[in-house]
């Protein structure tokens, strides 16, 4: 997708309407992890050091879309901001738009940064995704005026806009979507932000232009989630290693005994079709970390591939890990998706550390190594690795749509190279 970025265009004396990525972790009403923030830092910079007011949306967890909520207020974000910029950061109102949010623009000046409250305290911004509700799965009239109010909103307070959330981008909503194109409407540029551009960069590559071998790494609880991708990645990849919870549907597929492993039954008949279809190019787990008590029971060493009796698979075992390992550490490229087991608790994260080592030594060899967002990002932080990987996505979901191929609307709507 070659979209213009804010480094196309002059911002001096624009208004520039972000919207960024602060769904961050709150506690005790400070960011516990300013990652997110810190990505975006880089557009933030480069648009107020060049003269241009920044006018910054975000959305932070799932608020009723009712009203202001305290307890989803964007005020920890905001200072964090302020702390890394070093300058101070205006909180917009309550009421997300309105005319206290047009008179707090307007007194802005050059090199000012506003950043509006929770943009899902406004029902305008996710009501797309109501209409998929609907028997037709469009709009009712009453939702498209409370959407086109909404956008008009936002829409009045500045003359430019740049996506930088790429954590949002698969989803079709008001700041994502409707703003860009209202933005253009009037005249304005509608372009990527630094993060976007860079999350483009790797994952596009990644998939369209792979250094060779190839090699993918899914995890994670469910392979429904997954299946599409899996698909996907088939016919572009050398191999697929498959670890956590959803290795046991596949197991079970292929005819292993997993114990009481969490299998998703309704998906063993298509699985086993799809190793067929994948011949060797899947590679599942030979030997297990396993429990017969999930909240309370020790470990269990399974030392070949199928687990009997009561126990449960938790981790993949040291046999896979060194499997897994060889293939991570000859590859040219490597996208990596879910962790191989349990990795909140000591006892089962060992297979999810070595994959995660295993990737920083093939970086440091020469590899692209493409961290896919959600519980990967957060096991390779929480390891120390961050540093050591070529790129860490900000959006699981969204890296994941992307690699299947799926449409990015608020990527394609952006003004083209």
């Amino acid at each position: 997708m070659a979209t213009k970025t804010v480094a196309d265009i002059d911002v001096s004396g624009r208004t520039v309407l972000a919207r960024v990525d602060f769904n961050v972790p709150v506690k005790d009403r400070k960011v516990a992890n300013d990652r997110r923030i810190v990505q975006a830092l880089p557009t933030i910079r480069h648009v107020r050091e060049r003269g241009a007011r920044l006018v910054l949306m975000s959305h932070l967890g799932r608020p009723a879309e009712k009203g202001f909520e305290a307890e989803f207020s964007l005020a920890p974000a905001a200072d964090r901001l302020a702390a890394l910029l070093e300058r101070p950061v205006r909180l917009g109102p309550p009421g997300v738009i309105g005319p206290a949010a047009d008179a707090a623009v307007a007194a802005m000046k050059p090199g000012d940064v506003l950043l509006l409250e929770n943009v899902r305290f406004h029902p305008g911004e996710t009501i797309a995704d109501k209409a998929k509700k609907n028997p037709d799965r469009k709009l009712t009239a009453d939702q498209q005026d409370v959407l086109d109010a909404f956008v008009a909103g936002l829409s009045r307070l500045g003359d430019t806009y740049v996506n930088d959330a790429f954590g949002t981008c698969h989803r079709k909503h008001a700041s994502m979507y409707g703003l860009a194109r209202a933005v253009q409407a009037k005249g304005g540029p509608a372009v990527a932000g630094f993060l976007v551009q860079k999350e483009i960069r790797y994952l596009h590559e990644a998939v369209s232009d792979p250094k060779r071998p190839f090699v993918a790494i899914l995890g994670g609880a469910k392979v429904s989630d997954k299946i599409k991708l899996i698909s996907s990645l088939l016919g572009k990849v050398d191999r697929i290693l498959i670890g956590g919870a959803m290795a046991y549907t596949l197991l079970k597929a292929r005819g292993t005994d997993v114990g009481k492993s969490r299998v998703e039954e309704d998906q063993v008949g298509e699985m086993a079709a799809l190793l067929e279809r994948a011949g060797d190019r899947i590679l599942l787990p030979a030997d297990h970390v396993a429990t017969d008590d999930f909240a309370s029971g020790a470990p269990v060493m399974v030392d070949g591939v199928a687990i009997t009796g009561a126990c449960m698979g938790m981790d993949i075992g040291p046999e896979t890990i060194r499997l897994f390992r060889d293939e991570i550490v000859k590859a040219g490229t490597v996208v990596w998706n879910g962790p191989m087991g349990v990795f909140e608790r000591p006892d089962y994260a060992a297979g999810t550390r070595a994959v995660a080592e295993a990737l920083a030594d093939a970086t440091a060899a020469g590899a692209v190594t493409v961290i896919g967002g959600g519980d990967s990002a957060a096991a390779v932080e929480e390891f120390g690795l961050d540093d050591r990987m070529t790129h860490i996505s900000t959006g699981g979901g969204a890296s994941i749509e992307y690699l299947e191929g799926r449409p990015m609307p608020p990527i394609e709507i952006l003004d083209p190279l």
